[in-house]
């Protein structure tokens, strides 16, 4: 989830900083149970009330921010029926003389926390501009803290019901909790949420800049209400026709790629780390912390071989032994992780911080330092890190929060039927290997992820013809998260100017690209930019 960087994002980092595999991701399964089908209120209810704002949640740290609370209903069928509290915040403008208007930000998801959204890190700063020139807006999405939190009560944890059952538990968990709230949990009741937000803002129109599934939610906003739509930026686009089983089984192989960008780039500086001058050498050292931290190896599969790879007792048949290596490196370490689980019983890869906290960072280069440092100095990254039994891990409660809304709105709203043919795939990585490269995309493809979690709606048809500003959506070519191609797709539908960016961060938009900075703010003063390409975000400096 915590701001930009929050762990239980699975856009942004994925449910994998769990310590325990099993637990994190029978938790993000989802829900099952009861269909029903949530309407759309053909009179929807107006705010009329002015926000009183006042001090915000301590989270939000940046100084001059202010909240208040909007009364939304939360059934838009029944507007008159139960109400939720939703937390919005606001950094005013810094130049009131400049002011442009209001800027509605979402750090994607789902279950991103929106209230720190626009709060600079030390990977992430706002444009001095975008500060000066818009009240910047983070309305929390319903389900998380501070919006009507979803609690739910805890399931089993065993593998039958894992395998079989562990959508229907965890929504019969959350019916425990917290009645029908569960129910309520969809991309469209948010996005009208923001309507009654901008009602209680006396606004006519909003600007947007959505990341990842925040790309999502600000199209469906926009789609449902483009006369009060003005200019929205699409920071790494999600694809609509993934919803949901199918994004997370996309996201295998690229984050496997950007793990090994991100090895390259430790090896490239062995003289700060000294972990090895080629990526295979990098990702040795990197297997053997995971095998210290959890008594087996990781089923990674290793980069490709390079010639300072080679023995050399070797050299003489060199490019032999790179294409042998290579060729052979993924069945090699499955053999000897198997080889090392039997040896030891109860050994799990995925209790491994370091292994959680890789995946985790591989999509934010500015972030591999801290893997290489741990690394360096014998130590678990530190991301997802703790205490005490795998099988209870230490996860705050609004983590847990996050990640029930997280499966509810999954499941509620998941179009794409399953492939059984994954089902195996999926048992064999969750309860053999625990290879989370792959278990969590085939958990949700082979129709695990949602198992007896019938939907409860069907998401909107993105459209963005009606809009007098076309949106602009920004992408990195290399993109674990979001991948270029589901992008595009996202373009097509709302009619996108697209600006593809070279590497393969996640989210571009405050991290020092000034290429892509001048370009968001180009566009939202103007409703246009010319720029079509921008280079990778600036490289961390190791030291």
């Amino acid at each position: 989830m915590a701001s930009r960087a929050a762990a239980f994002n699975l856009f942004r980092s994925g449910d994998s900083y769990r310590r325990s595999f099993a637990v994190g991701v029978s938790t993000v399964l989802a829900a099952a149970g009861v269909v029903v089908v949530v309407g759309s209120s053909p009179t929807a209810p107006t705010a009329t009330a002015a926000p009183t704002w006042g001090p915000c949640p301590e989270t939000v740290t940046t100084p001059g921010a202010v909240c208040t609370a909007v009364t939304v209903p939360q059934d838009y069928s029944q507007p008159d029926g139960e109400t939720i509290d939703v937390t919005v915040s606001k950094l005013p403008a810094r130049d009131p003389g400049a002011r442009r208007g209001v800027l509605f930000g979402n750090a994607g998801g789902p279950g991103g926390d929106t209230l720190t959204y626009f709060d600079d890190s030390g990977l992430f700063t706002w444009p001095e501009e975008m500060r000066d020139e818009w009240d910047l807006i983070g309305v929390q999405p319903r389900g998380l803290a501070h919006a009507g939190p979803l609690h739910c009560e805890p399931f089993p944890v065993d593998p039958v019901t894992i395998a079989t059952n562990g959508g229907a538990a965890h929504r019969a968990g959350c019916e425990a909790a917290s009645g029908d709230d569960w129910r309520h949990l969809t991309t469209e009741n948010t996005a009208r949420d923001w309507e009654l937000v901008r009602q209680a803002l006396g606004e006519e129109r909003i600007s947007i800049h959505g990341l990842s599934y925040g790309t999502l939610l600000g199209s469906t906003y926009a789609t449902l209400f483009p006369q009060h739509t003005d200019k929205m930026v699409l920071d790494s686009g999600a694809n609509p026709d993934w919803m949901w089983n199918e994004v997370l089984y996309q996201q295998n192989e690229p984050y496997k790629q950007r793990v090994h960008a991100m090895f390259g780039w430790i090896a490239d500086n062995d003289d700060v780390y000294g972990l090895g001058d080629t990526p295979l050498k990098v990702y040795q050292r990197w297997t053997e912390q995971v095998l210290a931290e959890t008594g087996t190896t990781a089923t990674l599969a290793p980069p490709p071989a390079q010639v300072g790879d080679v023995p050399a007792e070797w050299q003489a048949l060199a490019q032999q032994w790179i294409d042998g290596t290579t060729l052979t490196g993924p069945a090699r370490v499955q053999l000897e992780g198997l080889a090392r689980q039997l040896a030891t019983p109860g050994a799990v890869q995925a209790n491994s911080p370091t292994l959680a906290a890789t995946r985790g960072l591989a999509p934010q280069s500015a972030g591999w330092p801290m893997v290489a440092e741990a690394l360096r100095d014998g130590e678990p990254v530190g991301l997802g890190a703790g205490g005490g039994d795998p099988q209870l891990p230490d996860v705050p409660e609004e983590a847990m929060v996050a990640l029930n809304m997280q499966s509810a709105v999954l499941c509620n709203e998941n179009k794409i039927a399953p492939r059984p043919l994954d089902y195996p795939g999926f048992l064999w990585t969750q309860f053999v290997t625990g290879d989370i490269f792959d278990a969590v995309g085939l958990m949700f493809s082979s129709g695990a992820a949602c198992a007896g979690a019938a939907p409860v709606t069907t998401p909107i048809g993105l459209n963005g013809d009606a809009l007098d500003t076309p949106p602009l959506l920004i992408n990195s070519v290399g993109d674990p998260q979001t991948p270029l191609a589901g992008a595009h797709a996202l373009a097509r539908q709302m009619g996108a100017h697209v600006i593809t960016v070279d590497g393969g961060d996640h989210g571009q938009v405050a991290k020092g690209n000034t290429v892509v900075d001048d370009a968001v703010v180009e566009y939202l003063r103007t409703g246009h930019t010319g720029v079509t390409h921008a280079p990778a975000p600036p490289m961390p400096v190791a030291e």
